[in-house]
């Protein structure tokens, strides 16, 4: 059976930080470029971040570049998200999603995804 499981979604203070992960199983996440999404209440799920497959091309969105880390671990089958000075603005569902990859330094955050995590929630609040 196919899942991708995240976890490490909270509560935290404005200025705190969290680290999200996000681990495949019964798929092989090195053939996967990787992508991080979010959606806040009301509004459209956005992408926030993505990496390659072998962890060589990166992309930010804008409002979380210097403050967000994207890296992925694929023996271990997994995906980081290093989330530091959290603002009110990142609270949201975040998800992981893999797009099948054959180009190891591609990743495209406005691609479709094959498969999607059930999202883990960021509360940022004081």
């Amino acid at each position: 059976q196919l899942q991708f499981v995240e976890s490490g979604g909270g509560l935290v203070q404005p200025g705190g930080s969290l680290r999200l992960s996000c681990a495949a199983s019964g798929f092989t996440l090195e053939y996967y470029a990787i992508g991080w999404f979010r959606q806040a209440p009301g509004k459209e799920r956005e992408g926030v971040s993505c990496i390659s497959r072998r962890g060589g091309k990166t992309y930010y969105k804008d409002s979380v570049k210097g403050r967000f880390t994207i890296s992925r671990d694929n023996a271990k089958n997994t995906v980081f998200l290093q989330m530091n000075s959290l603002k009110h603005e990142d609270t949201a569902v975040y998800y992981c999603a893999a797009d099948y990859q054959p180009i190891p330094t591609m990743c495209d955050i406005s691609q479709g995804y094959d498969y999607w995590g059930q999202g883990t929630q960021v509360t940022v609040s004081s």
